[in-house]
């Protein structure tokens, strides 16, 4: 088998994110400020090693979401007042990584997730980072991805294309897929050999998860759709291919999460608000300028005098904290997944 990375040249991008971050950060508005605060409160609540908790237990998967919260917000490694706070959280996931590249504990439910999340939070941490680091992430993002590939289903099945909560799992799911999606487009973001072969054998998933009728995207084929996985389909559509950037399918999902929007009692409520404000954001103009005021009405009331976001005891404070920063500051386009091309056509209101 021929090696999956090369050299990740794209690594040493470093100080034109950190200019980039240091010139299109907002003004102090509500939103700016909720932001902050919500920062504040995760760095209060990290452990000492760097980690942040999930279920009173360390968890590389939501310390990765949050060290992406960081650095959406245009904080990088090595200057600043979380230099620290980002640098610590680096570390904890690199040393989570066992043997196999796997960043999760092997044979651990949902191990897909942690490791897709974790690869996620690495490429785009890689770009916004001194040299160093970056040498110090990239053999490990060698091994992550080649990992990510063969968690693959390849199968001829229902399933083929896409991933499910363990690497030896047989079946396969909308959310656990859309994470290695975004985790290969990231790595290719930074010149990885990501397959192309690949990424078309995970957007044929993606289109088996989508509802004709509705022009919504389901969990898995054949059961009804969502918000949260209309917004992950809508993402991978934006993100995989200039064919698929703009096309029906996208702008008629789009037109789904306008017409069914996220609820305050939706149960995977910032998982939903992370995929959509991504997915309507990519979209842009109309479909960005009617979802917004609505996800941010909807995140800013809801943000709790600590400065912190609360879903349910199982997910925890760290986990819903991220996700929502993460969701507020995709129009800030700090990192490399939230960039969009400003010369595309606008596209058309599909209803």
């Amino acid at each position: 088998m021929r090696p999956l990375l090369h050299g990740c040249l794209a690594l040493f991008a470093a100080p034109m994110f950190m200019a980039l971050a240091c010139a299109q950060t907002p003004g102090k508005d509500r939103l700016s400020e909720s932001v902050d605060r919500g920062l504040a409160l995760l760095a209060r609540i990290q452990e000492d090693d760097g980690a942040w908790k999930l279920e009173k237990k360390r968890h590389p998967a939501v310390t990765s979401l949050a060290v992406m919260a960081f650095l959406s917000a245009g904080h990088v490694p090595g200057e600043g007042p979380y230099r620290e706070t980002i640098e610590k959280g680096i570390r904890s996931v690199l040393a989570a990584e066992q043997p196999s590249g796997l960043f999760a504990i092997p044979g651990q439910f949902e191990e897909m997730y942690t490791h897709g999340i974790s690869t996620l939070m690495l490429c785009e941490a890689a770009t916004m980072t001194d040299s160093k680091t970056a040498r110090t992430i990239k053999p490990k993002l060698e091994k992550a991805v080649k990992l990510i590939l063969q968690g693959q289903r390849t199968e001829n099945s229902g399933h083929r294309g896409g991933w499910r909560y363990r690497l030896d799992s047989t079946d396969a799911d909308m959310s656990v897929t859309g994470w290695q999606i975004l985790a290969l487009r990231s790595a290719r973001n930074i010149g990885c050999d990501v397959p192309a072969e690949r990424i078309n054998l995970a957007m044929d998933y993606v289109q088996s998860c989508r509802d004709a009728r509705s022009g919504g995207f389901t969990y898995t084929a054949g059961t009804a759709p969502s918000v949260a996985c209309t917004g992950t389909g809508i993402l991978a559509l934006e993100l995989c291919g200039k064919d698929r950037h703009h096309s029906r399918e996208a702008l008629l999902a789009g037109s789904f999460l306008l017409k069914t929007p996220i609820r305050n009692d939706d149960p995977h409520f910032f998982y939903a608000a992370y995929y959509t404000s991504q997915g309507m954001f990519q979209l842009g103009n109309n479909y960005w300028t009617i979802f917004r005021p609505q996800l941010h009405r909807l995140l800013l009331d809801r943000q709790q005098q600590n400065g912190g976001w609360i879903h349910n005891d199982i997910n925890g404070t760290a986990y819903s904290t991220s996700m929502a920063i993460l969701a507020l500051t995709v129009e800030y386009r700090l990192l490399p997944i939230y960039q969009r091309d400003e010369e595309d056509a606008d596209p058309k209101m599909d209803r």
